[in-house]
């Protein structure tokens, strides 16, 4: 006949094949140095804790341990409970300091369970993070003879957590330094109002948003910005988040609500990742070219609640871009239009009208002489006060163009011939009054003009314009006495 176990022995078997790690330990001495502290004075533990590093030391030499289970010598590689004891110092050890104070600190308020958790060494050492629960064992509340501990080796949870924290660290980092304005926002109220007007059958949003604007401003008042990153604090001149969004209808203003438009047709469509030039402001008002990219995250597709935005400062590109389009259409000396754009314009007028179009020819009298006896300099002065006379002088769709080294040419449709005329009273009134302004050497023009009532005579109208400018050259030059081969 088999023995009937006793409560005794089942108690044994359960310590010691528990599956978390057991620790029976004898806190009797740690009864009497924290009545010994007392009895000095202490009243707040932590504080005398951290200001008496030794007394920590003094707690654990203190604790008598008097049983481990199975599992706590799996746990800490130890072959037996003995060379475990024997080798406690390298167990408890390193960065226990906070957490040992937080379990004194219960201890001490008379809490007969404690909670905490801590870090021990296993003796192959490796770091075990672990949570311990401890208990006073029932009937020695007085003595505190019995404590039970249990370890639950955590390193796994914490190492997880701490992978976790080190991502959305660097995901944060990332986000914050990145070297492109950053920008994350819920648009769920903008899909609210889209499937509003979805599920009022309107099929032509196009349409809906020609007829009624307003829904536009609606929407771009609907974006909540949750986040911003540093780079789209200096590209719009704030001083921080809080600045920019108070500022934030500084920023989408004026060709923004057009081009927000679009990104709702896009919205309408289905397009939850876009990219397209728009053009926002900075605080100081400056406007700020921007390449924008539009992406409602793969999560928050169902509701749009977070949308990122990247925007690239494209502003020197576009100024880049202008000036390259200025240089291809504009003479850089005088500043007048150059004759690739004139001989553009003139082909335009030829097909297009509106006609009648008149052409005034105009050579600068005396360049080559001005050349030859002060310099190219000097001619270069002469050339850009022609300019001068030019661009004051027309304004609209009137062109004013250098055609060559010393000649210019106005091309004015919609003009007959009292109005090109009246034009060239203007030239020879401002050219009168730039000459007054340059004292010195007088600015002369010889002018000539014609007449094309169709396009078919526009190229005609060139040929006579400038034979009629040669002309009155040649009586400028005969009057003044002058060779014009020399002159």
């Amino acid at each position: 006949m088999l023995p009937i176990p006793s409560a005794a022995t089942d108690f044994e078997h359960m310590f010691e094949l528990a599956p978390v790690s057991l620790w029976l330990e004898d806190y009797s001495a740690v009864r009497a140095l924290f009545a010994q502290w007392r009895a000095q004075g202490v009243g707040d533990v932590a504080q005398y804790l951290r200001a008496n590093p030794e007394a920590i030391r003094a707690y654990g030499a203190a604790i008598k341990l008097l049983r481990v289970n199975r599992r706590t010598l799996q746990l800490f590689a130890a072959p037996d409970q003995a060379t475990l004891e024997a080798s406690l110092d390298q167990v408890f050890r390193g960065d226990m300091f906070d957490s040992a104070i937080a379990e004194i600190a219960q201890l001490w308020d008379g809490v007969p369970e404690f909670a905490n958790q801590t870090v021990n060494y296993a003796l192959d050492g490796r770091r075990l993070d672990v949570r311990i629960r401890g208990r006073i064992l029932p009937g020695y509340e007085d003595s505190w003879g019995r404590v039970l501990l249990s370890l639950e080796d955590v390193t796994e949870r914490v190492q997880a957590r701490l992978r976790l924290e080190r991502s959305e660290a660097y995901a944060r980092m990332l986000f914050a330094h990145s070297p492109v304005s950053l920008w994350v926002e819920d648009f769920s109220a903008v899909k609210r109002l889209l499937d509003e007007v979805r599920a009022q059958g309107i099929g032509d949003f196009k349409t809906f948003l020609k007829v009624h604007p307003e829904f536009v401003a609606r929407c771009m008042r609907e974006i909540r910005v949750i986040d911003v990153n540093q780079l789209t604090l200096a590209m719009f001149g704030a001083e921080s988040k809080q600045a920019l969004l108070a500022g934030i209808d500084k920023v989408f203003r004026g060709e923004m609500q057009e081009s927000f438009a679009e990104q709702l047709q896009d919205l309408w469509d289905g397009k939850l990742h876009q990219q397209r030039e728009v053009v926002n402001y900075n605080l100081a008002g400056e406007p700020v070219h921007i390449h924008m990219q539009f992406a409602v995250l793969e999560e928050r597709q169902h509701d749009w609640g977070m949308v990122l935005l990247s925007l690239v400062d494209i502003t020197a590109r576009k100024k880049a871009e202008a000036y390259l389009e200025y240089l291809g259409k504009h003479d850089m000396l005088t500043g007048l239009r150059n004759r690739a754009y004139f001989t553009e314009e003139l082909n335009r007028l030829t097909r297009k009208g509106p006609w009648p179009v008149a052409v005034i020819a105009i050579d600068l009298n005396g360049l080559k002489a001005t050349n030859d006896e002060h310099g190219h300099a000097a001619g270069d002065s002469m050339l850009r006060r022609a300019g001068e006379v030019l661009a004051k002088a027309v304004d609209g769709a009137i062109c004013a163009a250098r055609t060559g080294g010393d000649e210019f040419c106005v091309l004015m449709p919609l003009t007959d011939e009292r109005g090109a005329q009246a034009m060239v009273e203007r030239i020879a009134s401002l050219q009168e009054m730039n000459n007054q302004f340059y004292p010195g050497q007088a600015l002369s023009l010889s002018m000539g003009v014609a007449i094309a009532a169709s396009g078919e005579q526009v190229e005609a109208a060139v040929h006579q314009a400038d034979q009629a400018m040669y002309a009155e050259k040649a009586r400028y030059y005969a009057a003044m006495g002058l060779d014009r081969r020399h002159a």
